[in-house]
């Protein structure tokens, strides 16, 4: 498998700290990328859910792929916190090549099968309080316009860059859970407007759909199968995207990691390459 040549690219990775974030980290590391990550979790201050992982953890493993990483505090949900860090990113590496939004808090308090609020997984939208919805759109698709809107200046300037929006395909079927289906939904149809902004000025804006990750919290929860990805193979397939000469034909489309495997011929971890997930599938 011929690792892609990012060596010299600036990226930035927002919610970092563990999951898909960390496996997009990582799969740019590889590629030999600076990679700045960002999320709330830190080992100087509070953590999602008291969960051990931290961006610092990150940040080591972006050096121990082969990459320069860096890392950067950020409540993604505020616009506030997100300006701050993308300033700060721009003054101390003056640009940004490819920025990827991972950011998720839909699945905290979940424990498998049950939210927060007790709400059972998939339970009909009239047997159920709205409130949740609010939350996972806070949780996924607010942060990653927060994101686009920050970074949009500075990639817009230079002409270039690539802006990806991790979510899950949805245009195969109802993913189960009205919530969490019309959040994934909200974050691929958001990639199809940016590109359509972002494209007539040089950067390409589109969607990353993962098929079932294997996961720290998935494996907390023994919820993992036998034919699930790593993080990694999401970082690969970003890398791979970000090497692509003619990347701005992909623009405004979520696209599935299985199928960039295929046509981009990199494998997971294990060297497996886990196919595209259909709903149902």
């Amino acid at each position: 498998m011929a690792v892609p040549d990012l060596s010299g690219k600036i990226c930035l990775v927002a919610g970092a700290s563990r999951g898909v974030g960390r496996g997009l980290a990582r799969g740019l590391g590889e590629a030999g990328a600076t990679v700045i990550v960002t999320a709330r979790s830190s080992e100087t201050g509070p953590r999602t859910e008291m969960r051990p992982e931290a961006i610092e953890d990150t940040a080591r493993l972006v050096d121990l792929a082969g990459g320069r990483g860096h890392h950067f505090l950020c409540d993604h949900r505020s616009e506030r916190s997100t300006d701050e860090m993308v300033h700060w990113v721009l003054r101390r590496f003056g640009r940004i090549d490819v920025a990827a939004c991972a950011v998720w808090g839909g699945n905290e308090g979940f424990d498998g099968e049950r939210y927060a609020d007790g709400t059972a997984w998939g339970t009909p939208f009239w047997r159920r309080s709205a409130e949740p919805y609010l939350g996972l759109m806070q949780a996924g698709p607010v942060p990653a316009l927060l994101l686009a809107r920050a970074v949009a200046p500075a990639m817009v300037a230079a002409g270039s860059g690539l802006l990806a929006l991790v979510s899950f395909g949805t245009e195969d079927g109802y993913l189960g859970d009205i919530f969490y289906d019309a959040a994934k939904a909200a974050t691929n149809r958001l990639a199809v407007a940016l590109a359509q902004d972002l494209g007539p000025r040089g950067v390409t804006a589109l969607g990353l759909s993962p098929g079932p990750v294997a996961t720290e919290r998935a494996r907390d929860l023994g919820t993992v199968g036998e034919e699930d990805e790593s993080p990694l193979y999401a970082g690969r397939a970003l890398a791979a995207l970000a090497a692509d000469p003619a990347i701005a034909s992909r623009a405004g489309r979520t696209w599935h990691v299985g199928d960039l495997a295929t046509a981009y011929g990199f494998a997971d971890d294990d060297g497996r390459q886990p196919k595209r997930h259909y709903v149902g599938g």
